[in-house]
């Protein structure tokens, strides 16, 4: 079994223990991860006994879970977990947060029924003041049916292989309290503006609430405005990544926060090529398709020092951009690209049923598909294709107020695409502040801020045009290393023996193809991939993080010249 050593190292009784939302933190806080008791039912009624330990927040199916059971379509997935209110914890209402579960999650509190949420990839909450006691009981009802439902379901596949990977289910991220007072702030959404140096709060109810603003330990706002002048504002970049922090007051409320000023858009440069901008300047960004997938947990980080490792190492590599690829990372992921530079590209989930050559082969003839007809792009539920806005809206209402976030990417390579153009009017309702890749890869419709490529296996040439253009997936250059792959499958898109092969694709490709068509449009690359995945080995880091596959000063000194 291929483990990484914070998998090697876990807490089983209580692993990713750090407060999981920076972006909106109160002191009140119970972690409820670690050892629950689950069971594989054939309906959905809660039974008497359970017969398997399951280590929470680990799907049964990852190794880290101790479970390593499949849930079938055809069953139920009983979660069972006692505990004790800790004294003093109920401020007057108690709230129970799920970081995600795949796909739907019925919630009891002491028999009683809370709440369901559909879609298996966002963060829901479910208030339970009526329920709480002193000694409780939580039971989770989960059930997924992966491809069969349309529902999204990232790169999870059934039968796994290739680029698909290992189905899991249930509970995959925190599961924690928190009390706050009667009154309270439900949310705040947070809109930096660069042009005019103003940061704008919006709350629930629109709240008369205190806002603290601190550079640092020095309280430059004092004030209940909604929109407040940042005298001589430090901008966020990857080059200097400096986040305000906020504290808000609402009566006996108080959650801290922090934003940064700083603006996505796209322009064009001084010969008038077209750019993505970055606070008004031109800006390549360069950086990596990151899965965030682990061989222990899956879709789980093994601790929250394996996500953050990530995003360190891409920053040390002198890269400045993930392209989040088909997953939604818990909260304290965007936090660590928040801190240290690191620009988001951010997928959002596919779904839809099997996706088959008429959608994914014919792009590479030079056919572009028409995504309103439903039955080609596999889109034919119409509850699947109403709970993608659902789960969309859910997506950016959560990440809103990370700075690292420049891109929403709605779908990729057309899988289950659908009504693209509608897609990015409506993202744009939601936030008109980032930048939209409506269909990266191909497929698209016309309504996008880019020309989105996918290019593996033809040569890559750079076409300039109206629009910012983007070699959005490209590389998946491969090798296997001995003693740190998933299994004996091999996948990558150009296969080499030696790491001194590798190396020199690796230079000959951004030498030779990428800085040169810098000055000719290339307005952004995202390398294929950081890690391997499953039967991928087309990472710069093998699965399991303890090899890196091309030195640092190498891909440091390219790094260096990809730029504008």
């Amino acid at each position: 079994m291929l483990m990484t050593k914070w998998g090697e190292d876990l807490n089983k009784n209580c692993p990713l223990s750090e407060y999981p939302r920076p972006q909106f933190k109160r002191d009140s806080y119970f972690n409820l991860n670690g050892i629950w008791q689950c069971e594989f039912c054939e309906s959905e009624e809660i039974p008497a006994e359970f017969s398997y330990d399951i280590v929470v927040p680990f799907s049964p199916e990852a190794p880290l879970s101790g479970v390593n059971r499949t849930l079938k379509s055809t069953e139920y997935l009983v979660y069972n977990k006692n505990f004790d209110l800790p004294d003093g914890f109920n401020k007057g209402r108690v709230f129970i947060h799920f970081g995600a579960v795949d796909q739907i999650a019925k919630v009891y509190i002491n028999g009683q029924f809370v709440g369901v949420h559909h879609g298996g990839y966002t963060p829901f909450t479910f208030e339970i003041t009526e329920q709480i006691k002193e000694h409780n009981v939580i039971n989770v009802v989960v059930r997924d049916l992966t491809e069969k439902n349309e529902y999204s379901r990232g790169k999870q596949k059934t039968n796994r292989g290739g680029i698909w990977y290992s189905a899991q289910s249930g509970i995959w991220q925190t599961v924690w309290l928190e009390s706050t007072p009667v009154d309270y702030i439900q949310n705040v959404r947070i809109t930096p503006d660069f042009d005019s140096q103003t940061v704008k709060f919006e709350t629930q109810n629109h709240l008369t609430v205190q806002k603290l603003i601190y550079d640092g330990d020095n309280l430059i706002a004092d004030t209940t405005d909604d929109v407040v002048k940042i005298d001589n504002a430090k901008e966020w970049s990857p080059e200097n990544p400096f986040l305000y922090d906020v504290i808000f007051k609402y009566k006996d409320d108080e959650v801290h926060s922090y934003f940064g000023i700083r603006k996505f858009s796209v322009g064009k440069d001084g010969s008038g090529m077209p750019r993505l901008m970055l606070n008004n300047k031109p800006y390549f960004m360069n950086g990596l398709l990151d899965q965030g997938y682990y061989p222990d947990g899956f879709l789980t980080p093994p601790s929250n020092e394996a996500m953050e490792f990530d995003v360190n190492s891409v920053k040390n590599l002198g890269f400045n951009m993930l392209r989040k690829h088909i997953k939604i990372e818990p909260m304290l992921w965007y936090h660590y690209c928040d801190v240290n530079g690191i620009i988001v590209w951010q997928d959002m989930i596919n779904g839809g049923g099997n996706y088959g050559l008429e959608v994914s082969a014919i792009p590479f003839v030079g056919i572009n598909l028409d995504d309103t007809n439903y039955k080609i792009f596999k889109r034919t539920s119409l509850e699947a294709r109403k709970l993608y806005y659902k789960e969309l809206d859910e997506m950016v209402t959560a990440l809103y107020n990370c700075p690292c976030i420049a891109v929403w990417v709605p779908f990729n390579e057309g899988w289950g695409q659908f009504d693209s153009n509608y897609a990015y009017t409506l993202l744009k309702s939601m936030d008109n502040t980032r930048i939209v890749d409506s269909a990266s890869g191909w497929h698209d419709r016309g309504n996008t801020d880019v020309i989105s490529k996918h290019i593996y296996f033809t040569p890559i040439k750079v076409h300039s045009g109206v629009k910012p253009w983007c070699l959005t997936e490209f590389g998946g250059l491969s090798i296997r290393v001995k003693g740190h792959t998933f299994n004996n499958k091999m996948f990558g898109y150009k296969i080499f023996n030696s790491k001194e092969g590798l190396t020199k694709a690796y230079k000959n490709l951004f030498e030779n193809t990428i800085i040169p068509q810098i000055k000719d449009g290339l307005s952004a690359t995202v390398y294929t991939q950081v890690t391997d995945v499953e039967d991928e080995l087309n990472g710069l880091f093998t699965y399991d993080r303890k090899v890196q596959k091309i030195d640092t000063d190498v891909l440091k000194s390219i790094n260096e010249r990809v730029k504008l």
